[in-house]
């Protein structure tokens, strides 16, 4: 387990000696800067870096964690942090096991938790996770509009057997056989796996019109690749997991014409001028690719910029309430989440409440192509 301090913590003493210190904002981040999604997460980490010192004129006490793409560690460092680091606010992780897995923890020590990935949960049991990613089925609406723009009446199915596999699948074939878009074969495969071999020989041999691929980063790229070297020829197509460079530079050309669907963040100058988040998202993207260089940008960074427009909206709200470091700040907070009204982040226009703590319209995907090595809207 690596750790990562962005800000040197303050010694106990000088704590004791300076009630300034008392109000210091702390967020807890979680993220998988090794392992198999490190690909999602060093981006996200590095936007973290990019943070700014203060909120409101509260300092913040940053705490950047390695998870390394593991649920096990992410609950160890959900809970260092809640009862350690007495954190207002738990960010991550962008594996969808991983935030998952911290979600009990934030729901059992009452903190708040902003998720980096769509994680889904029970009915009733979100009351302190909110989540920056579009759902799945946002997302879905994207695809299945794309599928049937394009005439495609068959997709089979090619995704990770974990809770990011299994969500995208119970929210997409409901979306495709309403649209009349024959749905399967299902093949599934770890994280960890290195081929998909007999998968990707029963989807070739079932032959449906497009194929849907849900895996992350750069591991997005593998699957795909056994497709084309089965011979299939069919349309692909990629969650906004793989909204990154990664998938080029890994798949190459196997991965050329491929759909992706994405926030608009990744795509921010291509963005039509009417487009409510453009001006955010070009934000984003000069801030990030200033620090990083040309093309470094990518779905999840977006995700930990906007993190900050949130809390920046609802910092303030909380602070009328309780000082941070308290209880009663955390739950302070949590509400102002549901309080702060239409918020207009990279990735969209974000509206939670406490009936919905996803908060994005079904219109927010973006559908791009892969074109000589680069994304591009269409």
């Amino acid at each position: 387990m690596k750790y990562f301090h962005l800000k040197t913590l303050v010694a106990a003493a000088a704590i004791a000696a300076s009630g300034a210190a008392l109000a210091d904002i702390t967020i807890g981040v979680v993220a998988p800067l090794t392992g198999p999604a490190s690909g999602l997460g060093i981006p996200a980490g590095n936007e973290v870096k990019l943070w700014p010192k203060e909120i409101a004129g509260e300092k913040l006490n940053v705490i950047l964690l390695d998870d390394a793409s593991d649920p096990t560690n992410g609950v160890k460092l959900a809970k260092k942090f809640t009862t350690q680091d007495n954190v207002d606010v738990l960010m991550g992780s962008v594996a969808t096991p991983v935030a998952a897995a911290m979600a009990q923890v934030a729901d059992e020590s009452r903190t708040p938790q902003i998720a980096w990935s769509p994680v889904a949960t029970p009915a009733g049991k979100d009351h302190w996770l909110f989540r920056l990613p579009q759902s799945n089925a946002v997302m879905g609406h994207a695809v299945i509009g794309h599928m049937k723009k394009l005439g495609i009446t068959s997709v089979g199915f090619l995704g990770y057997s974990d809770a990011y596999g299994e969500t995208w699948l119970n929210d997409f074939k409901p979306q495709a056989e309403a649209a009349g878009i024959k749905f399967g074969p299902v093949e599934r495969f770890a994280r960890a796996d290195t081929s998909v071999t007999g998968q990707a020989l029963k989807l070739v041999a079932a032959n449906p019109q497009a194929i849907l691929v849900v895996a992350s980063g750069s591991g997005a790229a593998m699957p795909e690749v056994a497709l084309v070297e089965r011979g299939y020829k069919g349309t692909s197509y990629q969650t906004h997991a793989a909204a990154t460079s990664d998938l080029m530079r890994v798949g190459g050309k196997a991965v050329e014409g491929t759909y992706v669907v994405s926030g608009p963040a990744v795509l921010a100058e291509q963005l039509p001028d009417a487009h409510p988040s453009k001006a955010e998202a070009i934000k984003f993207v000069q801030q990030y690719e200033k620090a990083y260089g040309p093309g470094s940008r990518n779905q999840f960074a977006g995700h930990a910029y906007d993190s900050m427009i949130v809390l920046e909206k609802a910092v303030p709200i909380a602070l009328k309430k309780a000082r941070p470091g308290t209880p009663e700040f955390r739950a302070a907070l949590r509400d102002a989440f549901e309080q702060m009204g239409r918020t207009i982040v990279a990735h969209g226009v974000l509206d939670w409440t406490a009936q919905d703590h996803w908060g994005y319209t079904p219109d927010t995907g973006v559908m791009m192509k892969v074109v000589d090595g680069k994304f591009k809207v269409q």
